[in-house]
This record gives C-alpha cells, sequence and structure tokens, in this order.
C-alpha cells in the first residue's frame, strides 16, 4: 500500500502551498493551464514558463515570456519544475529524467478529462474502493503498479511512473488470451489501434469500430476499407449508454472529448461542436463470439461499457480499458467491471508515458 507520509509533507499540492523557491513551468499549452489553475486557487505563484533549449522562439504565456532552461538555471539558483505536458517518446522521456536528476522536477497530475482533482482529500474520501479495487486485482505486479500509480499522483513524482512501466507487448501477448473472432475498437483513431490488434490477433474476422472526428474517421475508414476480406462496420459516432447528441471538443481524434461548451466556439485550437452517439449494444449482434473490447474514448469509458453490457454477456468478452482520463477510473471502471463480469481476472498495467496516461485494465477470462 501507499507511504502514508505522501498525504502529508510529500503531497505535491500542499508542498507547492508552503514553499519558498519560484515555482516554474515547463511547457505551454492545455497542460499547464489546468496546473495553472489549480495553483491560482490554492494562491501560488509561478514564477516563469520555459521550454527546451532550441525551442523557445521569443513567444509569450500568460504574460510572460517563455524562456531557455539556460536562462531558468541563469536566473534562479534553486527552483521547482512542474511539468506540464505529455510524451511517451523515449529520447523526450530520458531528457525529463535526466533534469529530474539534477533539479526538483514534478509531474503535476490532472485530469485529462476534466472532473475531480486527485489530491490527499480525493484519496481519503474513496480509499476503501481503492481498497476494494486493490484487492481484485489479480496478479502482484498488479497490485504494485497500483501503489505506484497512487503515489505518483498525490506527489507528482515520476521515479513511480519509471517503476510502474511495462511494454504494451508484454500485456498482449502474456495477458489477454487471444484467438479472437470479433474485435470491438471503441475510440478507433486513425485505425492504428485495430491494425495492432489485427497483428497480434490475426483469428480476428469482424471489426466495430466507434471514432468520431470527422477527419480521424476519415483516415480510419480508408484504412478499414483495404481490409476486403473481413466483416466490418465503423460508425463516426462517440461510443456512449445511449443514443443522443453531446457536445464534443474536437481536437481531431486523441484529443476529442465530451463537455458542456457551447458549441460553434473554440477553445485552445479546437473546434467546439455537436456530435451523435451511440451504445456499441445498438450497432451490432455479436453472439458466442470470442470478442476482445478496447475501450479509449477519452472520458466516456463509463458510458461506453454500459452501453456495450449485452455485447459483453453475449460473447467470451476481454477488455482493454484505458483508466487514467478522470481521477475517478482508477476505482470506479474496475468495479464496474467486476460487477459485470465477477469471474474475470483484471490485471493492471502501466505502459511508457510521462505523467500518467496509458493506463489499461486487461480483463480476462
Amino acid at each position: 500500500m501507499i507511504d502514508r507520509s505522501l498525504l502529508h509533507e510529500k503531497n505535491l499540492w500542499k508542498y507547492l502551498k508552503q514553499t519558498s523557491l519560484p515555482i516554474v513551468i515547463y511547457g505551454m499549452g492545455n497542460g499547464a493551464d489546468k496546473i495553472l489553475e489549480i495553483l491560482e486557487k490554492n494562491q501560488v505563484p509561478v514564477a516563469d514558463f520555459f521550454a527546451s533549449d532550441g525551442f523557445v522562439r521569443g513567444h509569450s504565456f500568460h504574460g510572460k515570456r517563455v524562456l531557455s532552461f539556460s536562462e531558468i538555471q541563469q536566473k534562479y539558483e534553486k527552483f521547482i519544475i512542474l511539468l506540464a505536458f505529455g510524451s511517451s517518446l523515449g529520447d523526450v522521456m530520458a531528457r525529463i529524467v535526466s533534469i529530474s536528476e539534477k533539479n526538483e522536477l514534478y509531474a503535476p497530475d490532472v485530469p485529462v478529462c476534466g472532473g475531480e482533482l486527485f489530491d490527499a482529500n480525493f484519496y481519503l474520501e474513496n480509499r476503501s474502493k481503492f481498497e476494494t479495487v486493490r484487492s481484485l486485482l489479480a496478479d502482484e505486479k498488479s497490485k504494485e503498479v497500483y501503489d505506484d500509480l497512487i503515489s505518483y499522483k498525490l506527489s507528482g513524482d515520476i521515479r513511480y511512473l519509471g517503476h510502474a512501466d511495462t511494454e504494451k507487448n508484454d500485456a498482449l501477448k502474456e495477458i489477454l488470451s487471444g484467438g479472437y473472432t470479433a474485435y470491438a475498437d471503441l475510440g478507433a483513431y486513425n485505425g492504428d489501434t485495430v491494425k495492432e490488434a489485427l497483428a497480434y490477433y490475426p483469428t480476428v474476422e469482424k471489426i466495430t469500430a466507434f471514432e468520431p472526428s470527422a477527419k480521424t474517421f476519415a483516415k480510419l475508414n480508408t484504412y478499414l476499407s483495404s481490409l476486403t476480406s473481413l466483416e466490418i462496420n465503423a460508425f463516426p459516432l462517440c461510443a456512449w449508454d445511449k443514443k443522443e447528441t453531446v457536445v464534443l471538443t474536437d481536437g481531431s481524434g486523441r484529443n476529442t472529448t465530451i463537455g458542456s461548451s457551447t458549441a460553434g466556439k473554440t477553445k485552445n485550437g479546437a473546434k467546439i461542436r455537436t456530435s451523435e452517439c451511440d451504445a456499441l449494444d445498438s450497432r451490432n449482434n455479436y453472439k458466442n463470439e470470442k470478442l476482445l473490447i478496447k475501450y479509449d474514448v477519452e472520458g466516456a469509458e463509463w458510458e461506453a461499457i454500459l452501453g456495450s453490457v449485452q455485447t459483453i454477456r453475449n460473447n467470451q468478452t476481454e477488455m482493454i480499458v484505458s483508466l487514467y482520463h478522470k481521477s475517478a477510473d482508477l476505482f470506479a471502471l474496475p468495479l464496474l467491471i467486476h460487477e459485470i463480469l465477477p469471474s474475470h481476472k483484471m490485471y493492471l498495467r502501466k505502459h511508457p508515458y510521462i505523467p500518467a496516461w496509458d493506463i489499461n485494465l486487461y480483463v480476462c477470462l
């Protein structure tokens, strides 16, 4: 289980409120905006923003000129770095780790798709649920990953992320049972995860894919059209629990989220529009298939799972479920899945990424 000191002296947001050191933010854009919003609520000032050397072009962010890291080092003797962007690229992650080894660096955990902040109060309010989920996990590695993720979210310390990492290849080959005859990809993006699934599971004969972003769906459809030997149904829809029209922040694929903004406006370069949603149960008639369903629907996983209960129960179903879009995902989604499939085993894995993105729950027969 987690170190109790993480709830007190190692709690990141409490520490930032108490420190006298200047706080500088590494990166700009939406990630920095989210961190700034939390800091402002806690009346914590930010001294400067910086980008990697070679990426500074004299631009400003929130009224401050963006500095290079070299300029930050010259300006301050000691300082705290808050990382405000994410990456799974090996060279970028290595650079972040290298900076953290010589400087005090944290990667604050802020909800990808809105909702409650994962802080000490959030953990304590939901502690019994976290403990229940931990007890349901199928192996010790899953429990270790769970502990590391909670410790990271409370502390912002990226060392916990490195300790939790495993390669996705290992999960696809060693945890999931394979031999699938059907595959449902909810949040199919441009077809990359369909292609990945077919490479690992060539027995798949039927594919259902959901992707709400129009531009990305066009690329997905082009790829799926090349799979002439398979039975394919692709829908330009959000995966949801019922047929409904919702407001969508369209960031073209991986940054597309369901929100409450007014359609037609723009925010951080993303278009705000309406989109049609529907349930997987309404869009297929799979029965008695060996079925794999992947849920990566940018914060709508809860609704998407509820909208596929019939499909799940009508087939020999295994699942890959993203658990990082909202703070509650780490306990709410496993508890929901266990209620639907009480005899299935659940394995938790985090794949290389800074911050704590690409967290998957593998649900197996």
